[in-house]
């Protein structure tokens, strides 16, 4: 037989485009169209309905760039029309490529009971079915003009994505206003031929199923009368019948569906408009549930559930509704689906606290799952926090997009740095957007690398980014796979089935140890300077907040700020979404982001004032206090207490140079900085040790190029580096000093821009402290700041949550040579056996090592460079211009505990107040520096208890004793969500009035404290 392939597939697609899918649609009038458009933001539903209409008549151009409109169709079902399925078809002017991205729309009742969402892959409304005809239409749309920012070109710089910047010109025009008379059938034939269409590309040429299924293809064709679809559509479907309901081998890849929409908390539209997107898109599931029996939808985020609950309480209650009848699944178990590479211990917990707790109280669900398909990357300390929330498996799609090395499995342990195992899956559809395309479902059973041990995978079905979910063709699609030769199964089931049985046939898989590295979007650990410096200010002064009121509330009886406390946590939890913490968003994203991190410091400084002076007591004739919210002791004030302000702790000195510069002393170190304002030595004064590599000088500003093949604002590529420009010229060099300090500040102008650094050495401090004001007027630059360091090492240690990772100073590998920008949390930490040095950072966390040798010695150079600044232009045109400050400290003949020492104490300064008490004792202390107490604060549940959280963070076993300020009576073990757990792997014991701790490296544990009497 001839190969005929080609002819009869370009048949079938022109036959579909041109005749097939417009008969689904056989009949239509027009419906006529009123518009009304709010004057700001969004009103609420009532003031929408309500407003006045203009006419607005197809091909009317409206929506002026973040706008809503409010639009009314009107009309009458024709009496022909009895018996039959009427829909109204509302295109507001989609693109339909861009589902999510543009224009959307929320349909309403005339009493404002909310219909369903609108979107580009989603315009009908059922009217009725069957019509009686003669009934009256009558359907309201609130229409969101929401811009396109990532257009067919993308990465284009655009003001559109702050509605300040946008301007007023209208951005759609309407298409389509019909009512419509819906045939089932050949919707139905339209669904088989493209799902046999899209199965026929998958199949091996030479094999027979291929061929099957092209000769039904083709007599299916023949079946059809070009001139009356209607009317013979039933005739092809039949000719379809056999190859439809011929079964799947037994060895078929099996892939468990769920609907899905990932909806981005914030991206390229701002966190009001996400509000209305959930809203679209849970009308359409809980409807598409009304509809499909077998159907199952997921959805995570509790900040998205409490979104809908809080402004669209009608379609929560849908929501609820689908939830108790199991349909309808939370997933996930956490507020948002955050970053995991930046957001502190703290808070990578409360992510999960929060939204676990949030299921359990709304829904009665526990989560065993984290859900976060889109994230830039894994920590090793997450599986920890997995594990400690009471969750067991992890979901993630996005290493996928790794550039230069291909993960090695699907399904897979994965190993935090404690040892923690979760049990992972990689979803091998390799996206988060699956349509139920013959060819998405075909790669994922191709691409699968645990073949021959394992044969199930996930695939998260629906439109997601902007919303829209899953569509009744991915259902009638899936329907047809469930069973179907040549194909992977598809069965609709929860991610806890899928998780359940995956468990089950793969009972001993692969191990990776380690972070979940990715290859990609590097750049999210620097972009949007400030917002990442709320974020970090606002994580320390929580711990303090949390700190002050519980001591508060226990020495005084202060009443302790439950509900406060509460949102303010959600809230920095909220912006940790990992497009608003990365800096990924647009300019309104973040904007407002700065805005709520200032009220958020305003309201949590306003609660630590309060609550120490509360335990400072009269201010009249009182002596001051320095409390120390810090894990560790300093200046003899103790952790977590407050005692008198000290004396000095020694002299420190500024001595000019005749070459040029200043030396620095204060007697623990001896610095260098030289006549262009660069340090040119630190040398350890007890061990006579040089910290800055022989040649070069540290503090050294470098900048470059920065403009990556694409995704702006996420990527930096590893050919930035080609080019450096030194900044070392000097505008002023300027000695400071006072008793207890020593200092130097250096002005420089670069570009557009100035740099003001002050060098400071302080009494009693083994420490330099790096103080650095950028005004920033670059475009596509890139500053980092070079410390390049006398260490020879193959290792150095980042401080991540609850501990630290090792990463290579070298590049044997290319997976080693792919980590060229990582994240840190507060410190890196270099050694030689003996000898070490950290570099601690206040608020930045990209930064980059490598390693050279050194012609002159032979020695090593090991350079630490802390990323500052990027200016890319999408989708933030004018990201990070303006003024941004620093602090970074350079700590020579540092061991791992100076490391993370230091790492607290500069973002967790000295307070002091004015009091009648004569000190603070801190509620709890430990005998053993090696276990840090990252949380102090009250029980959630209000039974006033105090939850104490200790981890190991030398990456040792460590033993310690805990001890109370006040009577003990117990202490139990909790997880994160502050219930009993027999989790824990090293020993808690309640002897004599404390606790003794024995913990495993990195091991985290949640103690609950009643007190006696």
């Amino acid at each position: 037989m001839h190969d005929d392939r080609t002819l009869v597939e370009s048949r079938l697609k022109r036959v579909l485009d041109e005749r097939i899918r417009p008969a689904v649609y056989p009949e239509s009038v027009p419906l006529e169209v009123g518009i009304w458009t709010a004057p700001g933001e969004p009103v609420p539903v009532a003031e929408g309905l309500a407003a006045p209409r203009t006419p607005i008549a197809v091909g009317d151009a409206w929506g002026a760039p973040w706008g809503t409109s409010w639009i009314t169709v009107t009309g009458t079902v024709p009496q022909a029309w009895a018996g039959r399925t009427v829909e109204a078809l509302i295109d507001l002017g989609f693109d339909a490529n861009m589902p999510g991205f543009q224009c959307e729309g929320l349909v309403y009742r005339p009493d404002g009971t909310p219909v369903k969402g609108l979107n580009p892959q989603n315009q009908w409304v059922r009217v009725a079915a069957p019509a009686a005809g003669g009934e009256q239409v009558l359907l309201h749309v609130e229409a969101a003009s929401n811009p396109v920012i990532l257009d067919y070109h993308p990465f284009l710089p655009t003001e559109l994505g702050d509605k300040d910047t946008a301007g007023d010109q209208p951005q759609y025009k309407l298409t389509r206003m019909d009512l419509a008379v819906f045939d089932e059938t050949v919707w139905q034939l339209v669904i088989d031929l493209e799902v046999l269409g899209e199965l026929m590309a998958e199949l091996p040429v030479d094999g027979a199923r291929r061929w099957d299924v092209l000769r039904a293809v083709e007599r299916a064709l023949d079946a059809i009368d070009l001139q009356d679809v209607n009317g013979t559509a039933a005739a092809a479907r039949s000719e379809l019948t056999d190859v439809l309901a011929a079964p799947a081998v037994p060895s078929a890849h099996r892939i468990s569906a769920i609907g899905h929409a990932h909806i981005d908390s914030a991206w390229l539209w701002p966190l009001r408009e996400t509000v209305r997107k959930v809203a679209r898109t849970t009308a359409n599931m809980t409807a598409l549930l009304e509809d499909e029996p077998d159907f199952l939808y997921t959805m995570s985020q509790a900040q998205q559930f409490a979104w809908i609950k809080e402004h669209r309480p009608e379609v929560y209650a849908r929501v609820q509704k689908a939830v108790a009848e199991g349909r309808f699944v939370p997933a996930g178990g956490m507020w948002v689906e955050s970053d995991t590479n930046m957001p502190s211990s703290e808070a990578m917990a409360r992510q999960f606290v929060h939204g676990k707790r949030f299921f359990l109280d709304e829904f009665g669900v526990e989560n065993h799952e984290a859900w976060l398909p889109d994230t830039f990357g894994f920590t090793g300390g997450l599986p920890q926090i997995i594990r400690n929330a009471g969750s067991k498996w992890l979901l993630t799609q996005k290493i996928s997009w790794s550039q230069i090395n291909k993960f090695p499995h699907h399904t897979f342990l994965w190993e935090g740095i404690d040892g923690t195992r979760i049990f992972t899956h990689f979803p091998p559809v390799d996206t988060y957007n699956c349509s139920m395309k013959g060819s998405e479902i075909a790669h994922a059973a191709k691409n699968f690398k645990d073949k021959g041990v394992a044969r199930h995978s996930l695939a998260p079905t629906g439109w997601g980014d902007g919303g829209g979910g899953t569509t009744r063709e991915m259902v009638a699609k899936a329907g047809r796979m469930k069973d179907l030769e040549g194909s992977a199964t598809v069965r609709w089931e929860k991610p806890a089935e899928f998780f359940a049985k995956a468990e089950a046939e793969y009972p001993n898989p692969p191990v990776w140890v380690g972070e979940l590295y990715l290859e990609l979007h590097r750049a999210t650990l620097t972009s949007q300077a400030k917002t990442k410096q709320g974020n970090r200010r606002s994580e320390n002064l929580l711990r303090e907040a949390e700190l002050w009121c519980a001591t508060a509330s226990l020495r005084t009886g202060a009443d302790y700020p439950y509900e406060q406390l509460d949102r303010i946590w959600k809230t920095v939890l909220l912006h940790q979404f990992h497009d608003i913490l990365p800096g990924s968003s647009i300019a309104w994203v973040h904007r407002e982001a700065e805005a709520t991190y200032a009220a958020l410091a305003a309201e949590l400084d306003a609660l630590i004032d309060g609550a120490q002076q509360a335990l400072a007591g009269d201010t009249a004739g009182g002596r001051e206090l320095v409390f120390n919210s810090a894990p560790h002791p300093r200046s003899a004030v103790p952790a977590g207490g407050a005692a008198p302000a000290g004396s000095g702790a020694g002299a420190c000195e500024v001595v000019e140079r005749p070459e040029g510069g200043f030396l620095l002393r204060n007697g623990l170190l001896d610095v260098v900085v030289d006549a262009d304002g660069l340090v040119a030595s630190v040398v350890e004064v007890a061990s006579g040790r040089e910290s800055v590599a022989p040649g070069t000088r540290a503090n050294l500003l470098q900048l470059h190029p920065d403009f990556p093949n694409m995704w702006d604002a996420w990527d930096v590529d590893q050919f930035y580096r080609n080019t450096v420009t030194d900044l070392t010229a000097v505008d002023a060099l300027t000695a400071l000093s006072a008793p207890d300090q020593a200092a130097v500040r250096v002005a420089r102008s670069f570009g557009s821009s100035t740099v003001v650094q002050t060098l400071t050495l302080r009494a009693g401090e083994q420490r330099l402290d790096i103080d650095t004001e950028v005004d920033w007027h670059e475009t596509e630059k890139f500053l980092k700041a070079a410390f390049p360091l006398d260490v020879h090492t193959e290792r150095y240690a980042a401080e991540t949550q609850f501990g630290h990772l090792y990463r290579p100073t070298h590049t044997n590998t290319s997976w080693d040579a792919a980590k060229f920008e990582a994240c840190n949390h507060r410190f890196v930490h270099l050694d030689e056996p003996g000898w070490g040095v950290a570099l601690v950072t206040a608020s930045t966390y990209g930064h980059d090592v490598t390693r050279a040798v050194r012609d002159t010695d032979g020695g090593t150079t090991t350079t630490v460079r802390f990323s500052l600044l990027r200016a890319p232009r999408f989708p933030d045109p004018k990201t990070d211009q303006g003024l941004h400050r620093f602090r970074h400290a350079l700590v020579p003949g540092a061991a791992i505990g100076d490391a993370v020492r230091e790492g607290y104490r500069i973002g967790l300064p000295e307070r002091r107040v004015t009091g009648s008490a004569e000190q603070v004792a801190p509620l709890v202390r430990l005998d053993n520096d090696a276990l840090v107490v990252s949380a102090v604060k009250l029980a959630d549940d209000r039974s006033g208890d105090l939850i104490v959280r200790v981890y190991e963070a030398g990456g040792g076993r460590a033993r310690g004793l805990l001890t109370t300020s006040y009577p003990l009576a117990g202490a139990v073990p909790c997880d994160l969500l502050e219930r009993p757990w027999d989790g824990t792997r090293g020993e808690v014991a309640v002897e004599d009035g404390a606790v003794r701790l024995a913990l495993r490296p990195f091991e985290l544990v949640t103690l609950r404290l009643s007190a006696a009497g």
